[in-house]
Parts: structure tokens; sequence; C-alpha cells
């Protein structure tokens, strides 16, 4: 699934293509996850101011109202002058005068959903519920440790959760839990303030590194431009059952939580 550096890498590789490009076309293809929620007609003659990011969602600010897109557990975009004829698995494009926005997505997880404005009902209940952005000045210490000390949870659930902060997927959680030496399955309120500390820079670290290094390609991800990502050559214990630590040369360890498979390692992440 994308997660916050895939979709911060695809931000990247085609927002300052698109921006103040005129649209021309919206053609969606077979129903995505919700409905787009105008007449694609709609669309035709406003202007990409810009696109940002929330979240795993992508914002394509127009003159006026606003594009929400969701790459769901599979999706991927594409920006180029020209695409060619869209194949079974391309279920929406934005034809403008600087090139062509086109959302693949082989599960059709995904959205493209339209709403006059960020503070709408439409957009709020699908941005309302996210935590805090953890590669802005809103990722606060004292934020996140109230956060953490009010959680039942395992750290790791809580993380992948994303009500206290987004973005953080199962690699991500993994990576960022054996760099503060933190493991998976310790509760979220027993944490001391010096691992806090520790798991909040690791956050940080980890998320910024995937992003410069253009994102996780665990399948089939690529940027808007086709490029792939590297981070999943640099894990530390993530995918590596079985295999030494780099640090300590201890054998890598998985533990299944809700379904999901838990790295780490069993010295170096202690408590």
């Amino acid at each position: 699934m994308p997660e916050l550096p895939e979709v911060e890498v695809t931000r990247r590789s085609f927002a300052q293509s698109i921006a103040g490009a005129k649209i021309l076309a919206a053609l969606p293809g077979k129903p995505l996850r919700w409905p787009l929620g105008c007449a694609p007609t709609d669309l035709v003659g406003r202007v990409v101011q810009g696109v940002r990011r929330r979240g795993k969602y992508l914002l394509l600010d127009l003159e006026p109202g606003l594009l929400l897109l969701h790459l769901g557990m599979s999706g991927s975009l594409r920006f180029a002058p020209t695409l060619p004829a869209p194949g079974p698995h391309d279920h929406f494009d934005l034809h403008t005068t600087q090139g062509s926005l086109r959302l693949n997505d082989p599960r059709r997880f995904g959205a493209v959903v339209y709403a006059s404005a960020e503070h709408d009902a439409v957009a709020q209940k699908l941005l309302g519920h996210l935590g805090m952005e953890p590669l802005s000045d809103a990722f606060e210490l004292a934020a996140f440790e109230r956060g953490l000390q009010a959680s039942r949870s395992s750290i790791k659930q809580l993380l992948l959760a994303g009500r206290l902060v987004v973005g953080v997927g199962n690699i991500y959680a993994c990576e960022a839990l054996f760099l503060a030496g933190i493991l998976p399955t310790a509760l979220a309120r027993d944490l001391l303030p010096v691992q806090v500390l520790r798991l909040h820079g690791a956050i940080r670290q980890v998320l910024a590194k995937a992003v410069d290094s253009g994102g996780s390609t665990l399948r089939n991800f690529s940027s808007a431009n086709g490029q792939s990502g590297h981070f999943q050559q640099q894990v530390h214990v993530y995918g590596r059952e079985g295999q030494p630590c780099h640090t300590c040369a201890t054998p890598v360890r998985m533990v299944r939580q809700v379904q999901r498979s838990s790295y780490y390692c069993p010295v170096c992440q202690h408590g």
C-alpha cells in the first residue's frame, strides 16, 4: 500500500508540471471506492492551482474547488504530455493544457473525490480524523506523548492507526521502532519519556529518508514520472526475518499483530 513517503514522492513528481494547467476533460472509468461527487464536465475549464498532501491524500487545489485523490491499496498516478489509450486498470484521466494525469488502480480501492473546499463536509469526512503530519511542525513532541499516554494499544498498532500521527505504515513503523530501540508489542502508554523522544525523532528520520529515496517499491509502486523507490534496499528489520541484525548480528524476528507482520531485533529493541 502506498504510504506517506510514496504519496509525497508522487506529489513532488508532478506538482510543478501541473500547476497552472486548465482542465480540458475529466474521464472516469470503472467505479472507484467513492463516487466523484460532481459531473465530470463540471471540472472542465477549472485551473489546477497546486498539489498538496494530507496524510495519504493528494489535494489538487482548483479554481474553484478541490479534488482529493487516494491511491488505495495498489494505485499509482502517471503524468505525461500524452498518455496511451486507457487500459483495464486505468480508472480516471484528467486531461489538462499541460499534460494528462491518470490513476491506475488494479484493485480499485483508490478514489477521486470532488469537494467545494477543504473545510466542507465531503472533505472533512475523509480528512477530519487524520493525525499529526510527522514531517511538519505540527508533529509536536508534547502532543505525541499525550497521545501515547491516552492509548491502550501497542505502540505498533497505534502508529498504524493514523489517528495520532499519519502515514507511518508497516515498513516505516518497523524501522522507526528499531531505531528507537522499542519492541513493537510494547504498550504505548508505558513508554518512558526518553523512549518517546527517541521514537518521535526516529519517525521523522525514517520518513524523511524514505522520501529522499523515492519511497519503497515492494511490489509495483512508482512515481508519476515512472520512477521506482529504493528505501526497501536500506531497511534494518522489515522483511528480514531470520537474517542477522545489521547492528548486533542477532537473527531478526517476526510477530503477527492484528494480521500485520512486525519485524524486530530482540536485542536492539529491548523495551
